[in-house]
């Protein structure tokens, strides 16, 4: 994968910047530098950009994936996987290089530029309905894995359930909470995002945990011959199993989205011209995991494979230490969650203050401002997954529909906008190609999942 050559506007990185001396800058600190206390920051490092960024795409998408094999087929999946993974970076680089020649540092920036206050209200609502909606789902599946399920008739004992038995400190309100105050909250109040390159750093691991072990499962099932070659091509037979094969497309680009945070890694980067290297990296590392847990979750369960492939892992999968493996699994797929939260919320307490105080100093330089839209955003996620039982289907309309335009709408747009006169013939005709694919594969899909949900709707009542 490959991002063309971004020019920054002055300096190579951000240690020749220091070296620039400005004749008109005051001989003492200003305020704001007084009070933001981070002068001995010297830079993120290239590892800790490329975890908080791997960590940003790797998230709950990641359980949806073997499930867009069982539409597509292996083959066919593989190479959608390989696709959107160049798509993404081809908008990625779209964003950047007209950053650079906007001098934008945000991408709330980049579309006031682009589009103005309302371009920028719009990047923002967008990011607020997308991560909302993401960290309400985390928040689900955690308790979901620790305290079990009964949102459908089968009730799915969680992991604390079966450990312990069913007791009131197990229960999911109470989990949440204590998940809530003792993880969530802590990790949240980073004002910085290198911060948290640590525990994304952690994150990923707990993702490749969960991929080693799912492998060594298939791989173990396949000696012994429990399990058969699943499908290479999608299985089509009338006009309706055709429209489906669109229902992945905000699936793929949900699993990819990471552009918000993408100007929040390049500014704290210690050298700005390795934002390239970082993309390229962090984009190939999911890819691959994408890929793996593609292949073997769709191998290992087939045609049963579920939307979320964690329920499969709630039943016996007839080899030794089953019960042991299927714990392993969930548990670190809850922690993996848990440490994908705070780099999920980081964009999300930017997007509200931008939306609700445009015109106030930096959200880092006033204290209480910044803990009252954390608490508050705390408290609203905290609500919605205690009170909304299964939010899959709205999910589907709103952070799917959401994660598409700021994936590949809105830089398309900004493509074919155009300020700067420095979009090539190529780049809108990829901006295009980006919007019309982005449209269309959405409809589609909005269209498939409302009329299923339809006609499932209907045949309960008969």
């Amino acid at each position: 994968m490959t991002i063309e050559s971004i020019a920054p506007v002055k300096e190579k990185s951000r240690k020749n910047k220091r070296v620039v001396v400005d004749e008109k800058a005051p001989l003492l600190p200003s305020k704001h530098e007084e009070e933001g206390g981070f002068e001995e920051f010297n830079g993120a490092s290239f590892t800790g950009a490329v975890f908080n960024l791997s960590t940003t795409i790797v998230g709950a998408g990641i359980m949806a994936l073997p499930a867009t094999m069982k539409v597509l087929g292996l083959g066919v999946g593989i190479a959608m996987i390989i696709f959107m993974a160049f798509l993404t970076e081809a908008s990625i680089e779209m964003l950047l290089r007209f950053s650079r020649a906007g001098k934008s540092s945000s991408y709330g920036g980049l579309m006031g530029d682009a589009f103005g206050k309302y371009g920028k209200m719009l990047l923002q609502i967008s990011v607020m309905v997308n991560n909302i909606g993401v960290l309400i789902v985390y928040m689900i599946i955690i308790g979901d894995v620790l305290s079990g399920t009964s949102s459908t008739e089968v009730h799915h004992a969680g992991v604390l359930e079966g450990w312990f038995g069913v007791h009131w400190w197990n229960g999911r309100t109470f989990v949440l909470l204590v998940t809530t105050l003792a993880v969530f909250s802590p990790l949240a109040c980073f004002k910085r995002i290198d911060s948290l390159s640590f525990t994304s750093g952690l994150s990923v691991g707990l993702a490749v945990a969960f991929l080693v072990i799912t492998v060594g499962i298939a791989v173990i099932k396949l000696i012994s011959g429990g399990i058969s070659m699943p499908r290479l091509l999608p299985d089509v037979t009338d006009l309706t199993s055709f429209w489906k094969l669109f229902t992945v497309v905000p699936i793929l680009v949900t699993a990819y989205i990471c552009h918000y945070n993408v100007h929040t890694i390049d500014n704290e980067l210690e050298d700005s011209t390795q934002i390239k290297s970082v993309v390229q990296t962090s984009l190939a590392l999911c890819s691959s995991v994408y890929i793996m847990i593609s292949f073997f979750g769709f191998l290992l369960f087939g045609d049963g494979t579920l939307d979320d492939v964690l329920a499969n892992f709630d039943t016996n999968l007839g080899i030794p230490y089953s019960s042991l493996l299927n714990d392993a699994v969930r548990v670190s797929y809850a922690g993996h969650l848990m440490l994908v939260f705070p780099i999920v919320f980081y964009p999300l307490r930017l997007n509200l203050d931008g939306l609700l105080f445009p015109s106030a100093r930096p959200l880092v330089l006033d204290n209480l401002r910044f803990a009252l839209i954390t608490i508050g955003l705390i408290t609203t996620i905290f609500l919605g997954a205690n009170f909304i039982p299964s939010i899959w289907d709205a999910f589907q309309f709103t952070g799917a529909t959401a994660a598409v335009c700021i994936g590949f709408i809105f830089p398309a747009a900004i493509t074919l906008r155009d300020r700067h006169s420095i979009a090539t013939k190529k780049d809108k005709i990829l901006a295009s190609f980006m919007i019309a694919l982005a449209v269309f594969s959405n409809l589609v899909a909005i269209y498939s999942d409302a009329y299923a949900l339809f006609k499932k709707n209907s045949s309960r009542r008969e």
